[in-house]
């Protein structure tokens, strides 16, 4: 157990970090997996727009990588353009 008043704060911090990080993360892999089960390419474009948004905010929070990001971006732009063609 921690012996200081700054490593207990810490570990409060640490836990509710945590905890975020984990609900940011699960909203964002629902958001992905549901544009990747769209099939309506209007609705697709729509929601390309917003998750590419979501992904930009969580890789500047350091939720998930800026590569990891970057990937998920381009394989929902490639479905959504695979749809309107």
């Amino acid at each position: 157990m921690a012996n200081h008043k700054s490593a207990l704060k810490r570990i409060r911090q640490s836990e509710a970090r945590r905890l975020r990080n984990r609900y940011y993360a699960k909203t964002m892999r629902n958001a992905v997996r549901d544009l990747r089960n769209m099939t309506d390419a209007a609705q697709a474009a729509e929601a390309v727009k917003r998750v590419s948004s979501m992904l930009d905010k969580l890789a500047g929070k350091n939720v998930i990588s800026k590569n990891k990001a970057a990937n998920l971006k381009s394989k929902l732009a490639k479905h959504t353009n695979k749809l309107s063609a």
